[in-house]
């Protein structure tokens, strides 16, 4: 199924609106609401650093890195791939482990034959000793399978119940997989939210139950639906941390104003603010995660914001397309030139084109504003390290689908210039041809900074005379939205 921009915006925002939730729930997990704002100081169970992820995304990865191979989660092979994929990070990169599924991780061990089957043996085993099975472990980690079968919500809801039966044999497990993998599939391919779509997939016998669980969260206030480390009442707080925010505008600043109310819902913070950040990600993309939760956020096995983009975009196309993006090693193109031209109100602005991006010693830059698709191999630059090269999502479209919450990101890119050179970093910004998206960028700092707009216009054609210098992305650079 082809896949429109927005789309591709949209699912980038999946796993990366997860992960930032989690990061941003973790030093407040089983402790004290945030005074203010949640932000992300580590912290937490772990400890972990600042913008660290927790077991949530790090179980989600585990099925993400086989999800963007293309392989059917549903499948033997999926389901023993990423039963595999569980046992090895419970014995080499866990940092925090739910008690059911350490145990089920633990006894399945013991047991012979399949992958798949082992732990799906443990499972049922430690339902019928216990009848508690229902916790919210199974419904963490499955926002990306959400995007592993875009056009086939009988095929979403399938992998998502088989993945949770992995670890979690009560129904009612499986059943809030289902209706936020197929949430998160609406999300990407319609933008909207609708945690009721899929209340068709749901077990018959449960059905009646989720429609009032559901109702009963909408526009309600997170936290007020008892423990929340069982699967109803996660599901519960982080749709009702969702719905109560939003304002019926659509602004970008809405998964903002969600994942904080969802950390203020209390006890596992990290958990509800992963599943509600993985479907606003879905709804509002890529483009509505702040700068600063993007250079921060990070953890096992060693990924960054880039990284997990990289991952959910490969699982929404069916699987890694080897020479083209997101998976080619460079986006880089020996035929577009050089720039590095000084901004002409800030000297220390260096203005420029992807191949400038080699070049980081000779332009003596600290810090990297990149406003086109990079490879993997591309961020960070060479000599560059990782929170010092963030990525914005523009496109040079003029139709507005394609640049949805464009006054935001141009906002938060000039944002991101100016804490930089506040850090006291000369900084390139660069775009794939320096004739669209860096100037306009460029425009938005100058303006930001005081410069009247005619004045500030002016200055920028004349330091990049083959600019095109028009449009709705100069129009929304020099005026707002």
């Amino acid at each position: 199924m082809p896949i429109r921009p927005i789309a591709v915006d949209r699912a980038a925002g999946v796993l990366l609106g997860e992960a930032c939730g989690d990061a941003l729930g973790v030093p407040y997990e089983m402790a004290a609401p945030p005074v203010g704002e949640a932000v992300m100081k580590g912290g937490g169970l772990g400890p972990y650093e600042p913008g660290e992820w927790s077991d949530d995304t790090q179980m989600t990865l585990c099925v993400a890195r086989v999800a963007a191979q293309g392989i059917d989660l549903a499948s033997p092979v999926g389901l023993d791939a990423v039963a595999e994929a569980f046992t090895a990070w419970l014995d080499g990169g866990a940092t925090d482990v739910g008690t059911q599924t350490r145990a089920v991780l633990t006894d399945a061990k013991q047991l012979s034959g399949a992958p798949h089957e082992r732990l799906t043996r443990a499972s049922e085993a430690l339902h019928a000793r216990t009848g508690l099975t229902a916790g919210n472990g199974a419904l963490m980690r499955t926002p990306i399978v959400g995007l592993s079968a875009l056009d086939d919500r009988d095929a979403t809801a399938r992998a998502a119940r088989a993945i949770a039966l992995l670890t979690h044999a009560d129904p009612l497990a499986g059943d809030s997989a289902v209706l936020w993998s197929e949430a998160v599939r609406v999300a990407v391919t319609e933008g909207r939210l609708d945690l009721a779509a899929g209340l068709d997939l749901v077990s018959v016998s449960n059905a009646g139950r989720w429609g009032d669980w559901i109702e009963a969260a909408t526009g309600a206030e997170p936290g007020g639906f008892g423990d929340n480390g069982y699967t109803v009442t996660a599901l519960q707080d982080a749709w009702a941390a969702i719905t109560t925010t939003d304002r019926g505008d659509g602004s970008a600043m809405h998964l903002q104003r969600g994942l904080q109310a969802a950390v203020r819902a209390g006890h596992d913070t990290d958990t509800v603010a992963a599943i509600a950040g993985s479907l606003l990600g879905a709804r509002y993309g890529a483009s509505a995660v702040p700068t600063q939760w993007r250079r921060m956020v990070h953890g096992w096995p060693g990924l960054r914001a880039h990284d997990v983009v990289e991952l959910a975009v490969s699982t929404s196309v069916g699987g890694r397309r080897h020479g083209e993006w997101p998976s080619v090693p460079s986006m880089g193109d020996p035929q577009i030139p050089t720039l590095g031209t000084p901004h002409p109100i800030d000297p220390d602005i260096v203005l420029g084109t992807i191949s400038d991006l080699g070049r980081v010693r000779e332009l003596d830059v600290q810090a990297i504003v990149s406003l086109c698709a990079l490879g993997l191999d591309d961020i960070p630059a060479t000599g560059m390290s990782a929170r010092d090269h963030i990525e914005f999502w523009i496109n040079d479209e003029e139709q507005e689908e394609g640049n949805p919450h464009l006054d935001f990101v141009l906002d938060d890119a000039s944002s991101a210039l100016r804490q930089f050179r506040a850090e006291g970093k000369r900084v390139l910004v660069h775009c794939r041809q320096g004739v669209a998206r860096t100037p306009a960028v460029a425009l938005r700092y100058a303006v930001d900074l005081g410069v009247a707009p005619e004045l500030a216009e002016r200055s920028i054609r004349e330091a990049l005379p083959g600019i095109r210098g028009e449009g709705r992305l100069w129009e929304v650079a020099a005026h707002g939205a």
